[in-house]
């Protein structure tokens, strides 16, 4: 029974003042004499409770030993979804050790050994030049008018806290080496080690001081000579400075939630807030970001002249389509090339292909399956030579807006004509075309020659008109400084 204050002012009351029994004061107030005994002297107040501090005789230095045993084994492990419950570890005790107590009591055992081991944390202090920290974080962001979620590759130096940030579609392989390299070149040089977690990106097996590397992370550690450190399982804070800085990045920058038309604009923005945010000053720091900065990079290891190529790399065949297949999705090559073996560059947002050596194609890298990712300029010459398939090409429909084909089938010359129109809208655009359409007057019959008088009246900029001075002023000169310089006789 839970005694209040008013409660336990009437026992003290009548116990002392009317010098009533305890019989009679536990019958009056219709609660146990026990209560009464405990509160009528005066020995116990209610609103103090003791503590149970007796230990069980079942709690031997070998069981508190196995219950320290299990919860350090859960710290090291660092799976939070696996870890010992107190029912575990009785279970443990009774099948391992022959324990004969309660689980109530393992609970209360437990309990207490973890108040015994607070969370406490060491603030860490870095020279220039020594360490940054790697870390990815998620966003979201309008690209093309579509809401997708990317991926924020982001490293910061220990020393000065400059950052970098870049957006990638996925965190892949190829993306984790080509962030580190961008980051490389963005601080002007490396940092002598890197602070990551256990990625698979990055790491192979094991985690912290026993992860082993993948094979491609080590060699870009040997290429950039710098130290690879890897995090304990579940442990931010042993890389805070990065784990702050993606917070911050999605409320800085990212907010309101950013609507551009591919991700190297994004990139671009990004870039710009990471060289403003030299001018910032941290709270505690006497310089600026970018004045600590300048100390940080002259300590930094210098780049190697060549640089590493993140990218992964095959060699496949072009079909008959004019396309190449990478990773479950397809990407045009121009037709001339169709049969050939060429290279494909993969990296984290773009993908190249290559032929002998030669860049023939480049495009926005796809992450989803099965998708052909088309060029109109790659398929212009094979419709001059069918033209008569231009309205119905995927390649055209894809690119070319359906008002611009409706206008195409209004041409005199058909097919062929469209074909000549494609040319045209390769070079400046399906968007100019449409201009031109809605300036041709209402009546006319639209020709290709007529749209490239309308292109190339638009594209001759207007001459500018000068003024002529009519009038020159023109100053006395004294010839006679000449007669004298010469000896002239007068």
């Amino acid at each position: 029974m839970i005694i209040d204050v008013n409660l336990y002012q009437k026992i003290r009351e009548m116990y002392t003042v009317h010098q009533m029994s305890q019989r009679a004061i536990a019958r009056e107030l219709k609660i146990s004499r026990n209560t009464v005994r405990k509160y009528c002297k005066g020995d116990n107040v209610p609103w103090e409770r003791k503590e149970y501090s007796r230990e069980p005789d079942v709690l031997t230095p070998d069981v508190m030993d196995f219950i320290r045993q299990c919860i350090k084994e859960d710290e090291a492990e660092g799976i939070k979804k696996q870890r010992h419950t107190a029912r575990r570890i009785y279970h443990r005790l009774v099948e391992e050790k022959g324990f004969k107590g309660g689980e109530s009591t393992v609970r209360l055992a437990v309990q207490q050994l973890k108040d015994e081991m607070p969370k406490a944390f060491i603030l860490l202090q870095f020279d220039p030049g020594e360490a940054a920290q790697v870390d990815w974080g998620e966003a979201t962001v309008y690209l093309d008018n579509k809401k997708v979620s990317i991926n924020l590759f982001c490293m910061r130096l220990c020393y000065s806290c400059d950052i970098f940030v870049m957006a990638f579609y996925r965190q892949n392989e190829e993306s984790f080496l080509e962030g580190n390299i961008k980051a490389f070149e963005h601080f002007g040089g490396v940092p002598h080690k890197l602070i990551f977690d256990n990625a698979r990106v990055a790491v192979k097996e094991g985690f912290g001081t026993h992860a082993r590397p993948q094979a491609r992370y080590q060699a870009l550690s040997a290429h950039y000579a710098f130290k690879m450190e890897f995090c304990n399982p579940s442990k931010g804070n042993e890389k805070g400075l990065v784990e702050n800085l993606v917070g911050w990045v999605r409320r800085n920058i990212l907010v309101p939630v950013p609507r551009v038309n591919d991700i190297d604009e994004l990139n671009q923005i990004l870039m710009t807030n990471c060289l403003k945010y030299r001018s910032h000053q941290i709270r505690g720091h006497e310089q600026t970001v970018g004045q600590m900065y300048e100390i940080d990079k002259s300590l930094l290891y210098s780049l190697p002249k060549y640089v590493f190529d993140s990218s992964k790399s095959i060699s496949v065949s072009v079909d008959e389509y004019s396309t190449v297949r990478f990773d479950r999705n397809n990407y045009s090559v121009p037709v001339k090339y169709v049969g050939k073996n060429v290279s494909i560059k993969a990296y984290g947002n773009i993908l190249t292909i290559f032929y002998r050596g030669q860049e023939i194609a480049k495009h926005n890298r796809s992450y989803g399956s099965n998708k052909t990712t088309y060029k109109l300029e790659h398929y212009i010459d094979l419709l001059e030579r069918k033209p008569r398939a231009v309205f119905n090409a995927k390649p055209v429909k894809d690119h070319v807006k359906q008002e611009l084909l409706e206008w195409g089938q209004t041409l005199p010359g058909g097919a062929k004509d469209m074909v000549k129109v494609l040319r045209l809208c390769v070079d400046y655009g399906s968007d100019k075309l449409l201009e031109i359409k809605k300036q041709i007057p209402a009546g006319v019959t639209p020709t290709v020659d007529l749209i490239r008088s309308y292109l190339i009246k638009h594209s001759i900029p207007e001459k500018s008109t000068q003024k002529i001075i009519d009038t020159v002023n023109v100053e006395e000169v004294d010839l006679s400084i000449y007669d004298r310089q010469y000896g002239v006789a007068q």
